[in-house]
């Protein structure tokens, strides 16, 4: 039973750890080694190589060697081992592992800056107050993970390291060896950073067919993401102004007529009609409609609401020819056939809307309103919009 726990919580650990390993790589080629002979009280700085795009985080290494002694190991093979980030921070045994397993018996202190001016003020006055991190304490040697995502100091834009070293031998030299070795992120190599992102976002939202829905987020996470799969950011931004334009337009096309985002966009423009037409905008109502018509998403209800709108700008003959597509769409739906029956009214064809009143005068247009019901509601709204009323009450009468 022991051994199957064990055996149990092995499997478990081996799991957790391989589902918590990052997806990004050390870059050893762009990995920094460097050894400089430091004079007795001296203060020196040394530059790290161009951190890659998508530089997440760092591990570094100073080792103070005596004279003639050497690594025996370099921090890129050490790190070999180690999957990501993760693993170093995993208890103490990670620090120990990757710091040199030699080192001479000088000291010194060292600080990391952003700036080459501020490593220089470093070397001039000896002050960290400019610095991001600063060891007081003299060591013989050192090793850390620098998160650059969590720091304020540094970040993810920053694009290279300054390490000032003051060497606390006051006599004789000392040789120091710096390694830095970076995690690179595999997507943000790409360049696609937050901030790039948000841009892409921003513009998204002032386009077009993101104006037309209540909620473009989906529709422009869409466009970024088949952006961001294409292109880099810094190819993305080789683009001329009219290349940028045709990508937005065709991942836009694209995104567009994803079924779920298309749903949404539909529905966003039947809410937002909905709402133009209960505070009497109907003007501001059919281009809506006229939307979802025209990219062939209409419901038999969507062309009664633009009937409607066109009765009530008195624009009849759209009304007619938008209710029997309509009729031909579902012909069971009686909001169509009751707003064509109004249509007729209105324009003078009493005899034709006296047909259709009389013959679904017994049914409800909804589950809970009545055919007579929505006759009369209509009937009061039309009058009050200045229709021509004359035939009103002897449509009511029918129903008598």
């Amino acid at each position: 039973m022991n051994l199957k726990r064990f055996t149990l919580f092995l499997l478990l650990t081996v799991s957790y750890t391989a589902f918590a390993q990052r997806d990004g790589y050390w870059d050893k080629e762009r990995a920094t080694t460097k050894e400089i002979i430091v004079s007795a009280r001296d203060r020196i700085s040394l530059k790290t190589e161009d951190l890659p795009v998508g530089t997440t985080e760092i591990v570094y290494r100073i080792t103070l060697l005596d004279e003639n002694q050497e690594m025996t190991n370099s921090l890129v093979s050490v790190l070999k081992s180690i999957p990501d980030p993760t693993g170093i921070s995993q208890g103490s045994a990670g620090a120990v592992f990757i710091m040199s397993k030699i080192s001479g018996d000088d000291t010194c202190t060292y600080a990391l800056f952003t700036s080459a001016e501020n490593a220089k003020k470093y070397i001039d006055d000896g002050k960290t107050d400019k610095a991001c991190y600063a060891q007081e304490d003299p060591v013989s040697k050192d090793a850390k993970r620098l998160s650059l995502d969590k720091s304020s100091c540094l970040g993810q834009n920053i694009n290279t390291i300054w390490f000032g070293i003051h060497s606390k031998n006051w006599v004789l030299n000392q040789k120091v060896v710096l390694e830095v070795v970076p995690w690179v992120d595999t997507k943000l190599n790409r360049g696609w950073n937050q901030d790039n992102k948000n841009e892409i976002i921003s513009l998204c939202k002032t386009s077009t067919m993101a104006q037309k829905m209540a909620n473009s987020d989906d529709f422009c996470v869409c466009i970024l993401n088949k952006i961001m799969k294409q292109y880099r950011y810094a190819e993305f931004q080789k683009l001329l102004p009219i290349e940028k334009t045709k990508v937005y337009k065709d991942f836009g096309n694209t995104c567009y007529k994803d079924a779920d985002i298309s749903k949404n966009v539909y529905n966003d423009l039947r809410i937002q009609a909905s709402a133009l037409i209960k505070l009497q905008k109907y003007n501001e109502a059919i281009p809506k409609l006229n939307t979802i018509i025209n990219d062939g998403k209409a419901t038999a209800l969507d062309y009664s609401s633009i009937g409607y709108c066109y009765i009530l700008t008195k624009q009849y003959a759209k009304a007619i020819k938008f209710l029997k597509e309509g009729e031909k769409l579902d012909d069971t739906e009686l909001l169509v056939k009751l707003n064509l029956a109004h249509v007729y009214l209105v324009n003078d064809d009493y005899s034709e809307a006296k047909a259709i009143y009389k013959k679904y005068q017994t049914q409800n247009v909804t589950d809970s309103l009545s055919w007579k019901e929505k006759t009369q509601q209509d009937f009061i709204i039309f009058q009050k919009a200045g229709l021509p009323s004359k035939d009103f009450e002897r449509v009511l009468k029918l129903y008598n």
